[in-house]
């Protein structure tokens, strides 16, 4: 924008009233955070076309909503509040869920026994001050009510692997297994697997991720959740999905490398 209108940065910072002309770079190359007031002061000063203004403000909104970082929510109030305040009532209203993970049981599908072993490594992984790891599974488990729900669907891609990397001992591994083979039965619900020996050829493995009602893809990455709400941002998951699924078995192939998995548990499983 700056630019477009002939100005150079020295000029601009003038016209903003800044004495230190070099905030003028810091923030055009994202070395300063960019709030909306400099959204409005960019606008005003570059002479930006009408409706620009409020498309870049609607951006900005975007942006700062996109990620949510561990620290910064959970280390105080725990895993609980923070669950509430990231998900809210998203279950209770969504259509379809897609649902693509490489290294645990999807979160409306695991046990209790499981989804304990999960909160617990995630609280002592990030040094979480409150113990409230028995609330925030009840709260988790109270969302897998949605599985019934007519009027919703979910979806589900599952690494081979996952069905046999025991984080949390073989016995909660049999007992999760034995639970998938009885969820997958739901008609609301799609469960597949991607084989270990599919052929992976321009198909390789993706971040875990969960598409929401084709409006929202979320990232769960080591430091916090990344949210993607931009249809350009949401159609390239989607597309990613679509990929995917051609490799994913169903029904009794599905059936199968479950079982092979439960048998294995005896036997140490990887």
């Amino acid at each position: 924008m700056r630019r477009a209108s002939g100005l150079t940065g020295r000029e601009f910072a003038r016209r903003a009233g800044w004495r230190d002309a070099t905030l003028v770079s810091m923030i055009e190359k994202a070395r300063r955070a960019v709030t909306d007031d400099h959204v409005r002061l960019w606008c005003r000063i570059c002479a930006a076309p009408r409706g620009r203004e409020a498309e870049l403000l609607a951006e900005q909104a975007n942006v700062a909503r996109m990620w949510v970082a561990f620290r910064e929510s959970q280390h105080q109030v725990g895993l609980n509040p923070t669950q509430r305040m990231l998900v809210g009532d998203i279950y209770d209203q969504l259509r379809l869920e897609q649902v693509y993970q490489t290294k645990l049981i999807p979160g409306l599908l695991q046990t209790e026994a499981y989804m304990t072993g999960v909160l617990t490594d995630v609280r002592r992984e990030r040094g979480l001050q409150v113990d409230d790891v028995a609330e925030a599974v009840q709260e988790r488990l109270s969302r897998q009510r949605n599985l019934r729900r007519a009027s919703a669907r979910f979806s589900f891609i599952v690494e081979e692997t996952v069905l046999w990397l025991r984080p949390f001992g073989a016995d909660v591994q049999r007992e999760q297994l034995r639970h998938l083979l009885e969820v997958m039965r739901l008609p609301t619900v799609s469960f597949g697997v991607i084989p270990m020996a599919a052929d992976r050829r321009g198909f390789r493995p993706r971040e875990s991720f969960d598409i929401t009602d084709d409006e929202l893809v979320t990232v769960e990455l080591a430091s916090g959740f990344l949210s993607l709400t931009h249809p350009a941002e949401v159609a390239v998951y989607r597309n990613v999905w679509a990929d995917l699924m051609s490799l994913t078995v169903h029904g009794h192939r599905c059936r199968a490398l479950i079982t092979a998995a439960l048998q294995g548990q005896d036997n140490g499983g990887l």
